[in-house]
């Protein structure tokens, strides 16, 4: 039986018993590893130098260069390497700017852990993952644009979401979608899952009529 590789996990938090707490929590996962924890943006950069992880679990609110610039300087750096944003804080504003920025996902602190654990999944698969209140502030945005805006070109959706979205509207189940794409039907059903979240659909029969009705132009590589 072929052991699974856990995924590497850069902490940055500036509380320290929330810190602790929370990379205890997360070892207890078999396929979640914390590498590295640092309390600030600059030690998070200095690790980043020298040890390779493959997502970054990061505190908006730390001291000194800050969540939004860590951020910013992370994905100039290593723009494939995914940033989970860990906040108590939610705004349409914060949200917004964290888009800008590359972030790949956004929790609120205080959630299940079960989520966290499942937004990790998400964004080191490629798809992204906002919590309830960023997919409600996020489509609030997108509610008041014009109407003559092409709506995919501005849903946070990655061109793997679009993808399987494509292909869910045509009927095939995860099974069909990851012999098409390549890819497990697993991780298949995490962009699923990222995906209705995202779209605040109940499910993906939902989520594929939604996209007919919206007539997206779904961009994909396949031939």
């Amino acid at each position: 039986m072929t052991k699974t590789t856990p995924i590497k996990i850069l902490l940055v938090e500036d509380d320290e018993l929330f810190r602790l707490g929370l990379t205890t929590r997360l070892q207890q996962e078999p396929n979640l590893q914390v590498m590295a924890q640092a309390e600030d943006g600059e030690t998070a950069l200095d690790i980043l130098r020298c040890q390779v992880v493959d997502v970054v679990i990061l505190d908006v609110g730390l001291p000194g260069l800050g969540g939004l610039e860590t951020c910013h300087q992370i994905k100039q750096n290593y723009p494939k390497l995914p940033v989970l944003i860990l906040t108590s804080h939610s705004s349409q504003n914060l949200i917004t700017d964290l888009i800008k920025k590359q972030a790949q996902g956004y929790c609120l602190k205080g959630g299940a852990s079960e989520h966290l654990v499942l937004a990790i999944q998400s964004v080191v698969a490629g798809a992204s993952w906002w919590d309830a209140q960023a997919t409600e502030n996020i489509q609030s945005t997108y509610e008041m644009l014009p109407k003559t805006l092409e709506i995919n070109a501005d849903l946070p959706l990655t061109k793997r979401e679009k993808e399987i979205l494509s292909l869910i509207t045509t009927g095939k189940s995860n099974i069909e979608i990851g012999q098409e794409l390549y890819i497990a039907p697993g991780t298949v059903r995490v962009h699923v899952h990222a995906i209705l979240h995202k779209l605040g659909m109940r499910d993906r029969t939902q989520a594929a009529i939604w996209a007919m009705q919206q007539g997206l132009d779904i961009p994909s590589d396949r031939n």
